[in-house]
């Protein structure tokens, strides 16, 4: 892996998106180097405070997945994190947290409580720094005797095989960190969801994929061209002499130099439709929220509209029932007319 720069680390977290690779990726690079875990913590708090809202959740599944994969190594990811958790959350919290992105990471403070990442008091801490409305009334002395008790509950709890644990091993994945094969864990039971791209971003990607390596008839027409001597080795038997096999040998590097070329890309398309594959999932995923989010509105308006016509339709027969005033008899035929106002005030 590359040596720990602070510079490079914040072209890490820039680079950084959503999808769990490149969280993944990341997170293992940030445990390789975990002797500078406090310029990484505080590096990553300060990136978040300059990150965009919709990136900042993706900041947050870093940390959870740094968290918990370096706790075998040590605790100290968990306690410096655990340092800047409450002003992030605060700082989250300032910046807007809309309904979908508070739902995330409630989610990742009940994993974390589940898995003793962090104490109950602590997990409080973060709820109440994201959102006061979450403080435990009547909190005081009583509060760290209810926490302790809801901690030893907890502890009592047996570990029961369930679907979260199944899912949890499913999501396991065998990484080499500094030269021993270790397991890494996607901790979340099913990879979050990203913050939908915008239409424009998507169809850009989707339009360069029409130019990926896969789509390169000509290269793979070179490929299918390339003598069989340079994959069979049996082959070579034939040479008759030196310069046969000198001739040979500059075929073969040719072949080398151009199918090292074209896996290279090949690699570079798998990652670009990885990440479109992301991008289409959290597309339609946001698209279905706001298919919902329309029935339901157009659901609330046609009852709206129902009330109306019932409106309507009493304004209708009110009016119906009504007297036609012209058709009223003469009521003021008897009496003088009233003065006008000149005749008042000529009196």
């Amino acid at each position: 892996m590359a040596g720990f720069t602070e510079n490079a680390l914040v072209r890490k977290l820039q680079d950084l998106n959503s999808s769990q690779q490149s969280i993944q990726t990341l997170s293992l690079w940030l445990i390789h180097h975990r002797k500078h875990h406090a310029a990484i913590v505080k590096t990553w708090f300060k990136e978040l405070l300059k990150a965009k809202d919709s990136k900042q959740l993706t900041f947050m599944y870093l940390a959870n997945d740094v968290i918990q994969n370096s706790k075998k190594k040590g605790p100290e990811y968990g306690k410096e994190f655990g340092e800047v958790l409450v002003p992030t959350f605060q700082h989250m919290a300032k910046t807007g947290i809309n309904a979908k992105t508070k739902q995330s990471l409630h989610r990742i403070l009940s994993i974390w409580q589940e898995r003793g990442v962090y104490d109950a008091e602590k997990i409080q801490e973060f709820k109440e720094a994201m959102d006061p409305n979450d403080a435990i009334p009547n909190q005081g002395t009583k509060r760290k005797t209810d926490v302790k008790e809801e901690v030893k509950e907890t502890e009592k709890k047996p570990k029961l095989e369930n679907k979260e644990n199944r899912e949890r091993r499913r999501s396991e994945t065998k990484v080499e960190i500094d030269g021993h094969i270790e397991t890494h864990v996607t901790l979340s039971p099913k990879t979050p969801p990203g913050d939908p791209p915008e239409p424009e971003e998507l169809i850009k990607a989707l339009l360069e994929l029409e130019s990926s390596a896969s789509s390169d008839e000509a290269v793979r027409e070179r490929i299918a061209s390339l003598p069989p001597e340079v994959s069979e080795v049996q082959l070579l038997s034939k040479l008759a002499d030196k310069e046969a096999a000198l001739s040979l040998s500059t075929v073969v590097n040719s072949a080398v130099e151009l199918l090292a070329e074209y896996n290279l890309r090949l690699s570079e398309e798998l990652e670009k439709r990885r990440r479109v594959a992301g991008m289409l999932r959290d597309f339609a995923q946001a698209q279905r929220d706001l298919a919902k989010q329309a029935e339901a509105r157009l659901e609330e308006y046609n009852i709206k509209l129902q009330k109306i016509y019932a409106v309507k339709a009493e304004v209708k027969s009110h009016i119906d029932n009504l007297p036609d005033v012209s058709r009223l008899p003469d009521v003021t035929g008897g009496l003088a007319p009233l003065p006008s106002a000149g005749d008042l005030f000529s009196i």
